[in-house]
């Protein structure tokens, strides 16, 4: 190709191991310097910001694992193979990842950012493991690249995709605003019980009646039940992995959710990493999970919650919750199973094993009145309203930035300097 050039990705990069200060010491944890494992980025986002962990300057001097500079590229390598994320500040990492810098005279991190992602299949293609998938330094080398000499022309190209980006990005910051902003009235109404009286004052602060309830005081004509009389409750279903042909990755063929999907979605679901064929629906007898419908994980994960926008399917782990009662609705009880404490439900330590369909049906949850409920709706409506379009908008640039993606990558779509 005119003026690209043909190289391994070890060539144009620098790759940098990482590694756990011992667990035993104290002194080493819980400092100020963020450490990377997989679960911090095992996502869609581009920018990983924050980790679960910490470590203290003693840690980082006394440990094998390496400090990366913000921009840098952290990619899993064991296991979980071939996620992706760029730093948006210095941060250390754990083994069971590689910290990967551009060398400057040959491209930058920007665009080393996409080339690495449009490049992913090869990682997954040629890693190997006796008994979980494993990239080594090794595979660096076996990944085939092209790309522009010219460091102004890949910057132009960075520029494109960062800028859809960045976009994707700033709709999803709104969405968890407007996701807190639902939380808050929700909390206000029906867990402070100061939704407006027919007065418009607070109901229980301007002495409303309560009534005792075996969850505590709430307001007359309010009642507990539980989950499976307010909605029809199904669970998803998985055909055999080992036959293939039922699995897609065809947006033409039926969504098919997983945990790890719900964890990359916001309120409203409409993209997953799999599909399940027509044929296969039919021969598992897969439930079919409608439109505007609640779903809940339940094993594994506990209490990853979305709605539906469309005909779906899901696996075993996740929880179908149809409404069926005039006393809530689909934005009501997502916000109710959100903010659910479900440790409430488990009889042993562990919260994951101790929860089955069963336990999700028997849930007892706190039922308002019907006109609570429709006044609810006014005021919560037209911010779900903007949460599903801004749901709409991500999933448009998404499709845009996945469909220039391999065509700007591999010089099938040429770009002027920016």
């Amino acid at each position: 190709m005119n003026e690209w050039i043909d190289c391994s990705l070890s060539e144009i990069i620098e790759l940098i191991g990482g590694g756990t200060p011992k667990t035993t010491v104290d002194e080493f944890w819980n400092g100020d310097i963020p450490w990377l494992s997989v679960v911090d980025f095992n996502n869609s986002d581009r920018w990983v910001k924050k980790t679960e962990k910490k470590i203290t300057d003693i840690g980082l001097n006394n440990s094998s694992t390496k400090l990366l500079n913000e921009g840098d590229l952290i990619i899993s390598a064991r296991g979980t193979v071939g996620e992706l994320a760029q730093l948006n500040k210095p941060m250390a990492f754990n083994q069971s990842c590689y910290g990967i810098r551009a060398k400057q005279e040959c491209t930058h991190n920007d665009y080393l950012y996409y080339l690495i992602k449009h490049s992913l299949n090869q990682f997954k293609r040629k890693t190997h493991g006796a008994v979980f998938d494993t990239i080594t330094r090794e595979t660096f080398n076996y990944i085939d690249i092209c790309l522009p000499q010219s460091l102004e022309e890949q910057s132009s190209i960075s520029y494109i995709l960062s800028s859809l980006d960045s976009k994707i990005d700033l709709l999803r910051r709104q969405n968890q605003t407007l996701e807190n902003i639902a939380q808050t009235l929700f909390k206000r109404w029906f867990v402070d019980f100061e939704f407006p009286d027919n007065s418009g004052k607070p109901y229980k602060s301007s002495g409303g009646k309560m009534v005792e309830s075996e969850l505590g005081e709430i307001p007359e004509g309010w009642k507990v039940d539980i989950l499976e009389n307010v909605a029809n409750i199904s669970i998803g279903r998985t055909p055999p992995r080992k036959e293939n042909e039922w699995f897609s990755t065809n947006s033409s063929d039926v969504k098919w959710i997983s945990i790890k999907d719900l964890g990359n979605s916001g309120i409203y679901i409409d993209s997953t990493a799999e599909y399940l064929t027509e044929d296969a629906v039919q021969r598992f007898n897969i439930p079919i999970i409608p439109k505007n419908t609640v779903i809940l994980s339940f094993k594994l994960t506990v209490g990853r919650v979305a709605i539906t926008t469309e005909r779906m399917l899901s696996n075993e782990a996740i929880a179908h919750i149809n409404i069926n009662s005039s006393r809530t609705s689909a934005e009501h009880m997502f916000l109710l199973l959100k903010l659910f404490n479900y440790q409430s439900l488990g009889s042993t330590s562990s919260i994951a094993t101790a929860i089955n369909s069963k336990t999700i049906k028997q849930m007892k949850i706190l039922m308002p009145t019907e006109n609570i409920i429709q006044g609810f709706s006014k005021v919560i409506g037209s911010v779900f309203t903007k949460v599903k379009l801004n749901a709409l908008g991500i999933q448009t640039l998404t499709k845009t930035r996945n469909t220039l993606l391999p065509k700007l990558m591999s010089g099938q779509i040429r770009v002027k300097n920016l």
